[in-house]
């Protein structure tokens, strides 16, 4: 269980709007961004939401990694994008891909402001032989 969790509330992107609403276009962004940064994927899901009165709906793209996820949510009537990147690094250490994949987003979407954070998930825990 021992991993990176690295996550990103992103604030004024300046990303083209298709980016923040055509769920297809987003989907494909994602399984590049994943390819490129060296994971793996092994399945995704990707949701458009409906417009509403406080304006177009956003989209909702997850991607199973082999290593764990990515999750990337849109608030387009905000200019919004909310991003979540977890990899497991039990069997080997995936935390440069993690911040690759991150900062391909992070050029993706071009926000005007970005809160970061970056949680070490979990121990490695020595199991004690008698």
């Amino acid at each position: 269980m021992h991993g990176l969790h690295l996550t990103a509330d992103l604030h004024g992107c300046r990303c083209a709007p298709h980016w923040l609403l055509d769920a297809d276009a987003l989907g494909r962004a994602c399984t590049e961004a994943v390819q490129a940064s060296g994971l793996q994927a092994v399945a995704q899901l990707v949701h458009a939401f409906p417009s509403t009165e406080h304006g177009p709906g956003g989209v909702t793209a997850t991607v199973l990694l082999a290593e764990s996820h990515l999750c990337v949510h849109t608030w387009p009537e905000q200019r919004a994008v909310t991003l979540d990147v977890y990899v497991c690094n039990f069997g080997a250490d995936h935390s440069g891909k993690a911040h690759a994949l991150m900062n391909a987003l992070l050029v993706l979407f071009d926000p005007v402001a970005a809160e970061r954070h970056a949680l070490q998930r979990g121990a490695v825990v020595q199991e004690r032989t008698p």
